[in-house]
């Protein structure tokens, strides 16, 4: 083969590959779509690819099944959430990360697609082992993560991490269906914050310290310093 007709064959190629990427994020971007509005039963695949403006092909081609494509919407909605997440499981004080990471895994199911998606059709399309898998990976994983920092720094007891992060993971897709079918999601948030921060605030290595007496300045509970050995108590 020439070399002319080897770049020309290789760009070919590349075209095809580029145009299959950009197929693919065309169905899942309709998909996520519909999902989200319609719910899982009311999108058809004719519905999806009418939108994306693709052949029914081409999708097969890429998904094996309507399940299939409610598979690849939903890991890629954990996803995005999970990115969210870790910016505020990075931040430099552990503690602070921690809680704030925790409040924003709520605060990212108020939306009415993820909920859709990720809550009300999710377990009942896939499975529970399959979305148990997805939320391992991109929540407890993450979640572990922080833990392990607060656990390093002395900032949360010495406790074993990897059911610590399942069990507070847990409680958070829990405070997350307690928002979403509540009368009053406001009231719900607030609750379910104050709930998610006694829980965070037990696992320190040193009891919290008072509150301020006004709501002026006042903090959220994080560790306090070591007592002195003068104390009055």
């Amino acid at each position: 083969m020439t070399p002319t007709k080897m770049a020309s064959r290789i760009g070919a190629e590349n075209g095809r590959a580029a145009q299959g990427v950009a197929t693919r994020a065309a169905l899942l971007a309709t998909a996520r779509d519909l999902f989200g509005t319609r719910g899982f039963a009311g999108t058809s695949l004719d519905d999806v690819v009418g939108g994306a403006g693709v052949t029914k092909g081409a999708l097969y081609h890429h998904f094996r099944s309507k399940e299939d494509l409610f598979a690849a919407v939903y890991e890629q909605v954990q996803h995005e959430v999970s990115d969210q997440v870790v910016v505020e499981f990075l931040r430099p004080d552990p503690w602070e990360a921690l809680r704030l990471g925790c409040k924003l895994w709520i605060d990212a199911h108020l939306d009415p697609v993820v909920q859709r998606i990720a809550m009300r059709d999710a377990r009942a399309v896939l499975g529970w082992e399959a979305v148990r898998d997805v939320e391992t990976r991109y929540g407890a994983v993450p979640l572990r993560g922080v833990l392990r920092r607060c656990i390093r720094t002395g900032v949360v007891r010495p406790l074993p991490l990897r059911p610590l992060a399942l069990m507070l993971m847990g409680a958070l897709t829990e405070a997350c269906f307690y928002v979403a079918d509540a009368e009053d999601p406001e009231q719900a948030r607030a609750e379910a914050d104050g709930l998610v921060t006694s829980m965070l605030t037990s696992l320190l290595s040193e009891p919290p310290a008072p509150a301020p007496p006004s709501g002026r300045g006042q903090r959220t509970p994080g560790p306090r310093p070591p007592r002195s050995a003068t104390s009055t108590g």
